[in-house]
């Protein structure tokens, strides 16, 4: 049996506390702690190294990017981890 999930795909600047790791994020004026990062990886878009974390905040798991060159935060996946 396949069970789907919601996941979102967005591309939405977001704000993030980051003390080596992410620490917590505010997205659509709701703030959230990270209680925990999961898978991190990098890779280069153009010149720019970009890091890509996925973390846990409440029931909620999210997959952030950060820019280096720019150290702009973006949200580009969010979950409930629920069946559709």
């Amino acid at each position: 049996m396949y069970i789907r999930y919601m996941i979102q795909k967005l591309s939405e600047p977001v704000r993030v506390v980051f003390d080596l790791v992410p620490l917590s994020l505010t997205w659509a004026h709701q703030d959230y702690s990270i209680t925990q990062v999961g898978l991190h990886h990098t890779h280069l878009k153009g010149q720019a190294l970009q890091h890509i974390y996925s973390v846990v905040a409440g029931d909620l798991f999210f997959r952030l990017r950060l820019d280096t060159t720019t150290l702009h935060w973006t949200l580009e996946e969010v979950s409930d981890g629920l069946p559709d």
